[in-house]
């Protein structure tokens, strides 16, 4: 009999060891759609970046530093709150209530009459939006098969961000038509708020994490739910080994000489991380609208070299998919934050359309795969117990970083130029290298505790 379905295993085991099931596609889809509907509000920062830096809708610069950067005050609050919630009730409920949430606040924004009240909806929907993501990988990591979980990770992330694509290419669709006489950055959101509602009632049709019931010592309950991923159809059986947590492989995953860290060690390195990358991956991107208006690029290209560029997130989370779990997470941590330096500084020295939609794309999606891959290799460091909650307030300390980005980057970029700008960005990713680079190796591939 194979572990995942002996009696004498417990669940954690079981679920580590066995094969890819109609469930867990299903656990998957809903994920994917929750975590579309989040990444599409994120990118309606990019949008709003471009229309409130021109006219007929142009504010002065700190009023805009202020709106790009208001779901991240709001993340700093929900990630770490939210994410002990997920831990003490469970990660499905949690789940669906962020995105009840952030659909309510969403709907609020999208029939704001003015940019004061357009930033409060957008900090109270920042509560959700910061503590969906981990809380999302949690789960992930608590259910999916150890053999793929890299891989089948990354394909919800890959699926999710067409979310951003759709969103930019809506808004830019429905500028010149304005349907029902709603501006087009309001349909924007009333799409996301609808999304994340539909995500939220299918959420309650899924069941509860065994592993995170069997820890907490709802051991009967784990047991059904552990039932329902065996008695449910198998998609793709077990053909990858999968490292036991006790092996000597797994524990030498850091480098040599360095102890193993405890959990609150792990907690202030991949927080450390988590700070510095969020000037590149959630700072930057959010100035990009603002750059190519500084660079005399029209509303309409702006928002066409914006949405071209979001399609780097799905080419680099397909990617990642394929040999993720192939390589040891912080390598490719390491790697993807120098090609992010190298694609940022390109971007910023352009001036040619085809440039600066290339290297826009290209660091799109070195980013995509970085941000992912920082989440998945933190989720994995920490025990069951803790999990939601130590990756969610690592992920607050993201936000803060993502927060404080537009706040002194935008005056930053508008007083010395873009070059000014992204020396501050190209620091805070040269820092994180060095973090890195004495960091665990992480767990591709290892049962997690």
């Amino acid at each position: 009999m194979s572990t995942w379905n002996a009696p004498q295993a417990n669940v954690s085991e079981r679920l580590d060891a066995m094969p890819v099931t109609a469930l867990h596609i299903g656990v998957m889809l809903v994920c994917a759609l929750g975590f579309t509907f989040d990444l599409m509000e994120i990118a309606l920062g990019s949008a709003l970046s471009a229309v409130f830096s021109q006219p007929p809708h142009r504010i002065d610069s700190a009023q805009l530093s202020w709106l790009l950067s208001a779901v991240f005050l709001g993340a700093i609050v929900g990630a770490p709150t939210l994410g002990r919630l997920a831990d003490r009730f469970g990660r499905r409920p949690t789940l669906a209530a962020m995105l009840l949430w952030l659909g309510a606040m969403s709907l609020a924004g999208a029939f704001s009459t003015s940019a004061a009240a357009l930033i409060v909806f957008r900090v109270l929907a920042g509560l959700s939006l910061g503590a969906y993501p981990p809380t999302m990988i949690a789960f992930l990591t608590d259910l999916l098969p150890a053999a793929r979980r890299g891989t089948l990770t990354f394909a919800v992330l890959a699926v999710s961000t067409l979310g951003p694509v759709g969103a930019i290419f809506l808004v830019r669709w429905l500028t010149p038509f304005e349907p029902l006489g709603i501006e087009a950055w309001r349909w924007g959101f009333i799409v996301g708020a609808s999304g994340a509602m539909l995500a939220a009632v299918l959420y309650l049709l899924l069941p509860e994490s065994p592993r995170w019931l069997e820890k907490t010592g709802r051991k009967q309950e784990a047991m059904m739910a552990m039932l329902r991923f065996e008695r449910s159809h198998v998609v793709v059986d077990r053909t990858v080994p999968t490292r036991p947590l006790s092996s000597p492989v797994a524990r030498a995953a850091q480098p040599s000489g360095m102890p193993v860290l405890s959990v609150q060690r792990a907690w202030r390195l991949v927080a450390g991380v988590f700070f510095l990358g969020s000037w590149a991956t959630a700072a930057f991107p959010l100035l990009t609208g603002a750059v190519l208006a500084q660079k005399g690029v029209n509303l309409s290209d702006a928002l066409l070299y914006v949405g071209l560029s979001l399609f780097g997130p799905t080419l680099g989370s397909l990617a990642a998919a394929a040999f993720l779990d192939r390589f040891e997470r912080r390598l490719a941590l390491i790697v993807t934050s120098g090609g992010m330096l190298t694609f940022g500084l390109v971007f910023i020295a352009s001036s040619s359309p085809f440039w600066l939609v290339a290297s826009n794309l290209a660091f799109s999606t070195v980013g995509s795969v970085y941000i992912s891959a920082l989440n998945l290799y933190s989720a994995e460091l920490f025990p069951t117990e803790e999990r939601a909650s130590r990756l969610a307030s690592a992920w607050g300390m993201n936000r803060v970083g993502a927060a404080l980005g537009p706040l002194l980057l935008l005056p930053l970029m508008r007083f010395a130029g873009p070059f000014a700008m992204f020396a501050v960005v190209a620091s805070a990713l040269l820092l994180s290298i060095g973090l890195l680079i004495r960091a665990p190796t992480g767990r591709s591939q290892r049962a997690v505790e």
